[in-house]
């Protein structure tokens, strides 16, 4: 099972994801992309202003159609250096939390109970998984107080 997400790089929120038993599918990707717009933007088709969106190499992620609906909808598609996991550190770090404090222990006898355990899982991550660079708050936890403080 692959899983293709957006994860916010200042409050660690992942704001979209799906999982599939393909690969990273342009289909996929723009479905993501537009899932993280619509749920950060209150069901907007467009960001206020423009937003990079950084991802790896992948044919989904560099194909044509994917950067160019990118731009439709406000991102700015921005890739990492080919061979170089290192400069997506966010993306991997979320990665590794994830397969250690969450997949590592969840019952995945099927991919339909697989996905339902991953729903729980990102859940569980954006509303209650500390971060020190958020204060020791989960993601949620550091919008709600963002929003509070404005």
């Amino acid at each position: 099972m692959r899983v293709t997400f957006a994860l916010d790089c200042c409050d660690r929120e992942a704001m979209s994801w799906a999982a599939t038993t393909g690969g990273h599918s342009g289909d996929v990707v723009r479905d993501v992309m537009l899932a993280a717009v619509e749920n950060r933007f209150g069901n907007a088709l467009k960001t206020p202003t423009e937003i990079e969106w950084l991802t790896d190499n992948g044919s989904g992620y560099t194909a044509d159609k994917t950067r160019a609906f990118a731009s439709a909808i406000g991102l700015k598609p921005l890739t990492t250096p080919v061979c170089s996991p290192q400069s997506n550190g966010m993306a991997e770090s979320f990665v590794k939390t994830m397969k250690r404090d969450y997949v590592a222990f969840m019952p995945k006898p099927d991919a339909e109970t697989a996905v339902r355990n991953l729903a729980i899982a990102f859940e569980h991550y954006n509303e209650q998984h500390p971060h020190s660079a958020l204060n020791y708050r989960s993601p949620r936890e550091f919008r709600r107080a963002m929003a509070l403080s404005t």
